[in-house]
C-alpha cells in the first residue's frame, strides 16, 4: 500500500525494500541515458504531454461553467486565502495577531505548531459561499466567503470576506502585554498580484469612518477592480504597500515591517508607508474584543454600468449576513438530500459529516508550475538529486491536509472523489480532467503535484523529485466507477449524462494508456511490507484488483460507445480473467498457491522472500577515505519464492473487489479474519497490519515511524465496509455473519471519529489501535471525511 508520497519506502530505509521491475527499470535507466546524452537539442520524453486533446479543453468545462469558478479559496495552505484559477493571479489572505505564553504570534499559513484548538471549513459548497471557524488561543474568528456575478461586473463577479473575530476577555486579561494590543484583535487583510502589475492606495490616509474604498487596481483578466471594506464597529485602519518578486513568504514582509516599528516607535501597527508601485497592499485592522467587519472586491469597475456603489452595498452590512444566511441553509439543505443522514446516525454525527465534506470540498486548490522528475532511480538525502522539469501545468484538485500535505496527490484524489462526485459532478470531472491531463507520453502521472513557489515552500527537498518509475494505485478509477454505476442507474439528469459521456469518450485514451502503464511497468506498490528481496516474479494481490477494477471500467467506455475491442486490449476479457477465483487461487508450483494461503484463510503477496532480515548499525564507506554509520539491512537466510507472510489490508484486496463467491467457503475465511482481534478487529476500526505480522508496528526506518503497519486507515475501512455492505445483501450461508459485521464495524468507526472531533476539534489522518485516538495529520479532511458516506451508507457497486 502507498503513503502517496508522504512517507514511501522508496524514500526510506526498510526491512523491506521499494518495489523493482528490473526489466522495465532497465529500459528506462537506458531511456534516460539516451536523452540525458541529447536533453540540449531534444526534450525528454519523460517530460512530453500525452499526445491527445486535453481534458479541460471540453466545451463543458469553458463558458459559464469556468467563469463560475474563477475566483475562490483555492489556497488551502493558509488559514483563508483567495484566488483565481489562473496562473499569475490576484490573491488575497488573512492574518491575524494572538498573544501566546506572553509573545506574541503572526498567524497565515496553516502550521500544526500553531496549536489551534480547532479551524476549517464548516459549510462549503465548492461554488460561491464557505464558512469558516477558527479557534486560536481565545480569540475566536469567524470567515465567511461570498461570491455574486451581477451586471456589469467583471470576468468571475465579484466576491467578499466577513470576519467576525471574538476575544475572550478573561484570557485577554490574564496576560498583561495584551494591554499593548488596544482593546482586544489585529487583523491584517491583504491583496498581492502574481503577475506584477501595481496596486494602487485610495489615499495615504485612508479612513474607515469616511470613503470604505481601500484600494484600486487593474488586469487584463477582469478588468478594474477595487477592494471596499465596511464596518458597523470603531476600528483603527493601518496599512504598509510592499514591492516584491515572491508570494509564498508574505508573513515575513509583515512582521520585519511590524518589528521595525516597534523599534522605532515602540507600537505594533503597520507604517501607513508604500513602496514604489507596490504589488503587496497590507491592510491592518484594530478592533475590539468582538466585531464584524466586511471586505469586498468589485470587478469590471471600468464598465459603464457597473453600479459600483449598488454591488459594494449589496455586499456588505445586512445585505450579506441575508446572503450568507441564505447560503448557510442551502448547504444544510443539499448536504441532507445527497446524504439523507437525519435517520441514519446523531445530530452530533451529522455535524461532524457536514464539517468533513465542507472542509474537503473547502480545501480544493488551484496549482500552476512544474513537476520535478527525478533522473535517478532511488532518492538519497546525502546526495544530489539530479531532475528535469515537467512542462508548466495546473492542476486543480482537493487536498487530504491543509497544513502537512497542501497540494495533489494522485492516489488520495479518487477517494476525494468519492464524496465530490456526489456533491457536485461537475468540479469532480473537472478536477479528474486536470489530473488525466498531468499523463506524460508514456502513460504516467506524477503521484505528489508540487506546483509552484507556496507549494515548494512547504516540501523537504528530498520529496520533491518524481520518479516516473514510482506508480500510486489508480483510484481515480474508483470514482470514475461510482459515475458510472450512476449512469447505469439513470442517477443523472438528461444533461449531465451528455456530459458524462463526452467526458468518457474523451478520457478513454488517457484511461487506457495509463492502464497499459501499469500492466507494463509495475509489479506492484511500496510502503506496506512486501517481499524482502524485489524481483521480476514478484506478484502484488492488490495490483491485481486495482487493475480488475481500472478493466471493468473501461470496458464499459467501450460498451457505451460500442467501440469494438482492439488486438490485445480486450478489457472485458481482462476483467473476467482478473475475477476469476480459481485462477487467483491456482498454484504457483505442487506446494504453493499464486497469493491464496489456506491455513490462513488470506491472500498475499508472491515474491522473492526471507523473514530472516534486520537492520544494523554499519560503518559504510561512501568516499574515498570516508565512511559513514549507517543502517543497513543483514540477511541471515537466503531469501526464496513464497508467500509473504504479512495479514493485512493487502490481504482482503479480493474481498473489497466482491470477488469472492458469497456462497464460497474462502468468504466465510475472509469474514473470521476481519472480526478476529489478534489480527484485524479493534473496537475503532480495523488494523492496517496483523499483530502477528512480523512488522508490525515496527519503524519504516531509522527516523520514520511505522506507517501502514498498524494503525486504523479511514479510506480501507471504507472499502471493507463496502465489501461487508455487499456480502450482506447476497443470498447465502455468510449473509448475516456479513451483516453483524458490518454494522459492528460501522458503529465502531463512526463513534470513534466523532468523539475525536469532539474531543481535539478535528479529523486526524489515521487512529491508534489500542486506543483509538487520532493519529498523524489534522485536519485531516482527505480521505478520512469518507466517513460521511459511511453514515450515509453509500456505497459503490459496479
Amino acid at each position: 500500500m502507498t503513503g502517496s508520497g508522504r512517507a514511501t519506502s522508496s524514500q526510506s530505509l526498510n526491512l523491506h525494500t521499494e518495489r523493482t521491475n528490473i526489466k522495465p527499470l532497465l529500459a528506462i535507466v537506458l531511456f534516460l541515458n539516451h536523452h540525458l546524452a541529447s536533453f540540449a537539442a531534444q526534450h525528454p520524453r519523460v517530460a512530453t504531454p500525452f499526445p491527445a486533446p486535453k481534458m479541460t479543453d471540453l466545451p463543458q468545462f469553458q463558458g459559464h461553467h469556468k467563469e463560475s469558478l474563477y475566483w475562490g479559496t483555492y489556497r488551502p495552505q493558509v488559514y483563508l486565502g483567495i484566488r483565481a484559477r489562473t496562473p499569475k493571479s490576484l490573491i488575497a489572505g488573512l492574518m491575524w495577531i494572538v498573544v501566546k505564553d506572553g509573545r506574541y504570534h503572526l498567524r497565515h499559513v496553516c502550521r500544526h505548531e500553531d496549536n489551534l484548538s480547532t479551524y476549517g471549513w464548516t459549510k462549503h459548497n465548492g461554488r460561491d459561499f464557505g464558512n469558516q471557524v477558527l479557534v486560536d488561543h481565545g480569540m475566536t474568528l469567524t470567515t465567511g466567503f461570498l461570491k455574486s456575478k451581477e451586471e456589469g461586473s467583471g470576468y468571475g463577479g465579484d466576491w467578499a470576506v466577513r470576519i467576525n473575530v471574538q476575544v475572550d476577555k478573561v484570557d485577554a486579561s490574564r496576560s498583561k502585554r495584551n494591554e499593548e494590543f488596544g482593546r482586544g484583535a489585529q487583523l491584517f487583510f491583504y491583496l498581492a498580484d502574481e503577475g506584477g502589475n501595481a496596486l494602487n492606495l485610495s489615499t495615504k490616509n485612508l479612513n474607515i469612518r469616511g470613503d470604505s474604498l481601500l484600494a484600486s487596481g487593474s488586469r487584463a483578466d477582469i478588468g478594474d477592480w477595487q477592494l471596499h471594506l465596511k464596518s458597523t464597529d470603531d476600528l483603527d485602519l493601518h496599512y504598509s504597500g510592499f514591492h516584491t518578486p515572491h508570494f509564498h513568504n508574505l508573513s515575513d514582509l509583515v512582521e520585519e515591517n511590524l518589528a521595525s516599528q516597534i523599534r522605532k516607535q515602540g507600537r505594533l501597527l503597520l507604517s501607513d508607508s508604500s513602496d514604489d508601485s507596490p504589488n503587496v497592499l497590507v491592510f491592518q485592522i484594530v478592533g475590539g474584543f468582538s466585531f464584524t467587519t466586511d471586505f469586498t472586491f468589485i470587478s469590471g469597475t471600468d464598465s459603464e454600468s457597473s453600479k459600483v456603489e449598488d454591488r459594494v452595498s449589496s455586499l456588505t452590512g445586512f445585505s450579506l449576513a441575508k446572503l450568507l444566511k441564505y447560503k448557510e441553509q442551502a448547504f444544510d439543505e443539499k448536504f441532507e438530500k445527497i446524504f439523507n443522514l437525519s435517520e441514519k446516525v446523531d445530530s452530533e454525527s451529522i455535524s461532524v459529516g457536514k464539517a468533513a465534506v465542507a472542509n474537503l470540498i473547502g480545501g480544493i486548490g488551484y496549482f500552476y508550475g512544474q513537476s520535478k522528475i527525478a533522473l535517478s532511480r532511488i532518492i538519497n538525502v546525502r546526495e544530489h538529486v539530479n531532475y528535469i522539469s515537467y512542462w508548466p501545468a495546473e492542476l486543480y484538485t482537493a487536498v487530504p491536509c491543509r497544513p502537512s500535505f497542501p497540494r495533489g496527490f494522485l492516489w488520495d484524489e479518487g477517494f476525494h472523489q468519492l464524496i465530490i462526485w456526489r456533491w457536485d459532478i461537475h468540479i469532480s470531472l473537472d478536477i479528474i480532467g486536470h489530473w488525466l491531463d498531468l499523463m506524460n507520453a508514456d502513460g504516467w502521472i506524477p503521484r505528489e503535484q508540487i506546483l509552484g513557489a507556496e507549494a515548494l515552500s512547504r516540501v523537504p527537498e528530498e520529496y520533491v523529485p518524481q520518479h516516473p518509475t514510482n506508480g500510486n494505485p489508480p483510484t481515480l478509477f474508483l470514482a470514475l466507477s461510482g459515475i458510472i454505476n450512476g449512469l447505469k442507474k439513470n442517477e443523472f439528469t438528461a444533461v449531465d449524462k451528455t456530459e458524462i459521456s463526452l467526458f468518457l469518450e474523451r478520457a478513454f485514451v488517457r484511461l487506457e494508456a495509463w492502464f497499459q502503464w501499469f500492466n507494463t511497468t509495475q509489479p506492484g506498490f511500496d510502503d506496506y511490507p512486501r517481499a524482502s528481496h524485489p524481483s521480476a516474479d514478484e506478484r502484488h494481490v492488490d495490483l491485481r484488483c486495482w487493475m480488475l477494477l481500472a478493466a471493468d471500467c473501461l470496458h464499459f467506455i467501450e460498451e457505451l460507445f460500442d467501440e469494438e475491442p482492439k488486438p490485445g486490449k480486450n478489457y472485458g476479457s481482462t476483467a473476467k480473467l482478473l475475477s476469476d477465483v480459481e485462477l487467483l487461487n491456482q498454484y504457483w508450483n505442487r506446494s504453493t498457491r499464486m497469493h491464496y494461503d489456506e491455513t490462513y484463510g488470506a491472500y498475499f503477496d508472491f515474491g522473492n522472500h526471507t523473514e530472516k532480515i534486520r537492520l544494523i548499525w554499519k560503518e559504510v564507506e561512501i568516499g574515498y577515505n570516508h565512511t559513514a554509520r549507517l543502517l543497513v539491512r543483514d540477511v541471515l537466510a537466503r531469501p526464496v519464492l513464497r508467500l509473504v507472510p504479512h495479514i493485512g489490508y493487502v490481504s482482503l484486496f479480493p474481498f473489497m473487489g466482491k470477488i469472492i463467491s458469497s456462497g464460497s467457503w474462502i468468504l466465510e475465511k475472509q469474514l473470521q479474519l476481519i472480526s478476529n482481534d489478534s489480527l484485524f478487529w479493534t473496537d475503532f476500526g480495523l488494523r492496517s497490519l496483523a499483530t502477528t505480522s512480523s512488522l508490525y508496528m515496527k519503524f519504516n526506518s531509522e527516523r520514520e515511524g511505522p506507517y501502514w503497519r498498524g494503525q486504523i486507515w479511514i479510506n480501507m475501512n471504507y472499502r471493507i465496509l463496502s465489501a461487508l455492505y455487499h456480502y450482506s445483501k447476497k443470498n447465502g450461508p455468510y449473509q448475516d455473519r456479513a451483516l453483524a459485521i458490518y454494522k459492528e464495524l460501522r458503529s465502531n468507526l463512526i463513534r470513534n471519529i466523532v468523539r475525536n472531533y469532539e474531543e481535539t476539534g478535528f479529523l486526524w489522518e489515521q487512529y491508534d489501535q489500542n486506543n483509538g485516538q487520532g493519529k498523524g495529520s489534522h485536519p485531516f479532511t482527505g480521505w478520512t471525511s469518507l466517513v460521511v458516506l459511511i453514515m450515509a451508507e453509500a456505497y459503490d457497486i459496479i
